[in-house]
C-alpha cells in the first residue's frame, strides 16, 4: 500500500486532526485567509469601482478628449470660436477606438431666483450629443429636445435646484455678460425640464446643459462656429495614446487635451489607490502564509512519530513533505473558496444596494462603487495560493531533520 497517500488522504479528510492540538489552529489559519480574501476582494473592486466612476463622470461632462482653439486659454467657458466644418467632424476617418465626436459650446451666467442667484456654467450641446451619461444620472424629467427649431429647455443639477429652491418645469431667468463689460448683459429664460445629480460637485454645481444654438446667440455666433468637439473613446485605458493620434490629425490653430491632462490633480490622486491595494494585497498575503505555516509547523510537530514511521518503511522525505504540502494546500483552498463566497456576497449587496455611502464633496461619488472583474479576482486566487505553497516549502524543509530513530523511541 502507497503509504503517503492513505496518510494524506487521512489528513486531507480532516480525521486524524478533528479532536487533535492543531485543530483551533487549523480554524484560525483557515479563518485568517477567507478575512485576508475578503479585505483583498473589497479593496480590488472598490478601488477599480471608484476609478471608473470618477473617470465616466468627467468624460461624461467634458468628454475624453476637448478640442479647442489654441487661443482659448484653458478657460472653461468658450471664447475664440471653431469652424464646424472640420475634416474629422463628424467621425475621424483614420484613428479607430472613438465611439462619438460632438460639438459643444459654453458661456458663463448667473441663474437668479427672487431671493438667491448661483453663477453657471451654461453648455450648449447639439444632436450629436451623446445623452446617455446623464440618462444613467437623471434624477426627475426628462432630457432636453434639441431637435426642435428653437428650444429653451435646459438640465439641472439637483445641488442647484435646491439651493436656488427651484422644482421642475419651473423658469429660470438666465444673466450673461457681454465680452464688451460697457455693454448691458443679456438676460434670457429657460425652463427646466430635467434634474440630474452626478454626485460630482465639481460640476454638479457649476453646469447647465442645453441647446448649443443658444449660447451660440449670446456669443454672436454664426451657426457653423462653435466653441469645441468632445472625442469620446471606446476604451479608456487607451487614452493617452488615441489622445496623441487625435492631436496629430487636428489643424495647427487647434489644440487638444484629454481630461487626464486637463485635470491632473484628480487623476494622481485615484492613481495612488493602486498603491493602497498593492499594499493591501502584501499585507494581507503574508499574514495568510505566516498563519499558514505556524499551522503547517504545528501538523509537523505534532506528527513527529508518524514522520519517523514513514521514514523508517522507506518513504523519503520529499514523499513525506507532499502529505503535510497536500493538506496545507487543501487548508489554503478551503479559506479562498470561504473568502470568496462571504466576500462576493458583501460586493453584491453593496453593488445592488448601495448601503454604504460616500461624501460626494471628497470622493466625487455618493456610494461606495463596486467594479467586479471575473479574471482579476481568478488572478488574485490563483497569486495568493502560489505564494502560499511557496512559503509553506520553507517550514516543510523541517521534516527532512527529524531522525526516524529518535522520533520513534520519543514520540
Amino acid at each position: 500500500m502507497n503509504y503517503e497517500l492513505f496518510i494524506a488522504k487521512r489528513i486531507i479528510a480532516g480525521k486524524e486532526y478533528k479532536n487533535s492540538i492543531s485543530s483551533p489552529i487549523i480554524k484560525i489559519a483557515i479563518t485568517a485567509i477567507a478575512l485576508g480574501v475578503i479585505i483583498m476582494l473589497i479593496a480590488i473592486t472598490t478601488s477599480a469601482g471608484l476609478q471608473s466612476k470618477i473617470r465616466d463622470k468627467m468624460a461624461g461632462f467634458k468628454g475624453h478628449v476637448q478640442i479647442v482653439n489654441y487661443d482659448n486659454n484653458n478657460s472653461e467657458v468658450s471664447v475664440v470660436p471653431i469652424d464646424k466644418n472640420q475634416d474629422f467632424y463628424p467621425k475621424f476617418k483614420s484613428i479607430s477606438g472613438i465611439k462619438n465626436v460632438q460639438v459643444f459650446a459654453s458661456k458663463g451666467g448667473i441663474l437668479r431666483t427672487e431671493n438667491d442667484f448661483e453663477g453657471i456654467i451654461f453648455k450648449g450641446v447639439s444632436t450629436d450629443y451623446n445623452w446617455s451619461f446623464f440618462k444613467e444620472y437623471m434624477v426627475e424629467g426628462r432630457i432636453p429636445d434639441v431637435t426642435l427649431p428653437r428650444t429653451k429647455e435646459v438640465l439641472l443639477s439637483k445641488t442647484v435646484m435646491s439651493r436656488l429652491r427651484l422644482k421642475l418645469n419651473d423658469t429660470i431667468l438666465s444673466t450673461f455678460p457681454k465680452n464688451d463689460i460697457n455693454k448691458i448683459p443679456s438676460n434670457r429664460k429657460y425652463i427646466i425640464v430635467g434634474i440630474f445629480n452626478t454626485g460630482f460637485a465639481q460640476f454638479d454645481n457649476s453646469v447647465m446643459i442645453g441647446d448649443l444654438r443658444e449660447v451660440q446667440r449670446l456669443h454672436k455666433w454664426t451657426k457653423n462656429q462653435v466653441g469645441g468637439f468632445e472625442v469620446l473613446l471606446d476604451n479608456f485605458d487607451n487614452i493617452e495614446e488615441k489622445g496623441n493620434e487625435i492631436y496629430n490629425q487636428i489643424g495647427a490653430q487647434l489644440n487638444s487635451k484629454t481630461i487626464v491632462e486637463s485635470y491632473p490633480n484628480i487623476f494622481d490622486w485615484i492613481k495612488l489607490f493602486d498603491n493602497n491595494v498593492s499594499f493591501i494585497i502584501a499585507i494581507m498575503i503574508l499574514i495568510a502564509s505566516i498563519n499558514m505555516i505556524t499551522a503547517l509547523l504545528v501538523l509537523i510537530l505534532e506528527r513527529v512519530q508518524m514522520i519517523g514511521i514513514l521514514k523508517a518503511l522507506g518513504s523519503n522525505n520529499w514523499a513525506i513533505r507532499k502529505v503535510f504540502l497536500y493538506n496545507a494546500s487543501y487548508l489554503v483552498l478551503k479559506g479562498l473558496f470561504w473568502g470568496n463566497i462571504i466576500g462576493l456576497t458583501i460586493l453584491l449587496f453593496q453593488k445592488y444596494t448601495g448601503i454604504i455611502t460616500l461624501d460626494p464633496a471628497t470622493y466625487y461619488v455618493s456610494e461606495v462603487p463596486v467594479y467586479i472583474n471575473l479574471l482579476t479576482i481568478l488572478l488574485l486566487n490563483v497569486g495568493t495560493l502560489v505564494l502560499c505553497f511557496i512559503m509553506l516549502l520553507i517550514p516543510s524543509y523541517i521534516i527532512t531533520k527529524i531522525n526516524p530513530a529518535k522520533s520513534i523511541k520519543f514520540g
